[in-house]
């Protein structure tokens, strides 16, 4: 009984966050001609920036594992850098099917290939976190007064103003944004319970600690600190070089793309498989509020998202298959040795 429980919340587990996502799509695009993706991908979009755009999304990753590998080095743990880089790639495929589950994936793979150990690793992933959640509060913060004089004149000239935009937001708007917050007030209650686990087990809280610590000891800060914008720069390149894609974006210029970016960024809050639904619904929005129409905003949403969740999964595939084929290799050598 208690091994089929174990099963049955594994899999609400799963299961839940892509009906979320689901759900939210499907409102989207419920009365959407999917058939006309197709002619807009091969006569209307500029696959030029789309293609430029993918690497600063593979480079995102990269300086996320260099950036980790310095985190770890003061904890006297020292995983290659490949295996650090492979791991990212595979945390940030792993979340496409379990939202959140990058964070311990990545942490097991550098148990399992290198030996690190397993708390340490997350108490750094901890700090990471922590540090790439102040950097977007504070990007947030000097956006929102960057944009403050352009939102003015954006009501001044349509004649529009907040009561407006709400009196106009739809019954299925309110109720996409309802869910949406109690996914994530869920999400939050799922973690606390998870961390009051971990409190009872206290080595493995002292490796946590140690993890969050280890930012003290990190020796080349300057590096680090640019590890983490450069993060968040290829990022926002791999968002904004899309815009160009498309007509309807390409002379919307960085303002809207960094608001849009803003947005989408906080929108992945909410537990769904690499934001899917939650993205699409607030970029769209934020895209129609600077004049874009409906049915544009949808192609760029559904295409942008969908292209960037295969590199995504091409990346995790890759990975896996390094780290397999050097496994399978260390072994053919410990085996010759004997």
């Amino acid at each position: 009984m208690a091994e089929q429980k174990k099963i049955m919340s594994g899999a609400v587990k799963i299961a839940m966050p892509a009906v979320l996502g689901a759900a939210i799509l499907y409102w989207m695009y419920r009365d959407f001609d999917f058939g006309s993706i197709k002619d807009v991908m091969l006569h209307e979009m500029d696959w030029t920036w789309m293609i430029l755009s993918m690497p600063f999304g593979v480079l995102a990753q990269m300086f996320r594992g260099w950036r980790w590998q310095q985190s770890l080095k003061p904890l006297g743990e020292n995983p290659r850098m490949s295996t650090c880089i492979n791991s990212i790639f595979m945390s940030y495929a792993a979340s496409l099917v379990i939202p959140r589950i990058g964070e311990f994936t990545r942490c097991g793979v550098l148990r399992q290939y290198d030996g690190v150990s397993f708390p340490k690793a997350l108490g750094t992933v901890v700090t990471e976190r922590a540090i790439d959640t102040l950097l977007v509060l504070a990007i947030t913060s000097l956006t929102l007064l960057w944009q403050i004089g352009l939102f003015g004149t954006f009501f001044e000239k349509t004649g529009t103003g907040i009561d407006s935009i709400l009196s106009d937001f739809s019954l299925e708007g309110y109720l996409v944004t309802a869910v949406c917050t109690v996914a994530v007030a869920v999400l939050l209650h799922l973690l606390l319970r998870r961390l009051s686990i971990y409190n009872k087990v206290r080595s493995t809280i002292g490796g946590i600690w140690q993890g969050v610590m280890s930012l003290r000891g990190v020796r080349n800060k300057p590096l680090f600190a640019f590890y983490t914008l450069a993060i968040w720069g290829c990022y926002f390149l791999h968002y904004y070089l899309t815009f160009f894609c498309f007509d309807a974006t390409a002379r919307l210029g960085m303002s809207c793309a960094l608001v849009t970016f803003i947005v989408g960024s906080i929108a992945v809050i909410v537990p769904t498989p690499n934001g899917a639904g939650s993205w699409h619904f607030a970029v769209k929005t934020m895209l129609i509020l600077y004049g874009v129409a409906d049915r544009q905003a949808l192609y760029f949403v559904l295409i942008v998202h969908t292209l960037q969740t295969m590199l995504v999964v091409l990346l995790g595939i890759y990975a896996w298959t390094m780290q397999s084929f050097k496994k399978k290799i260390t072994a053919g050598i410990q085996e010759t040795a004997k």
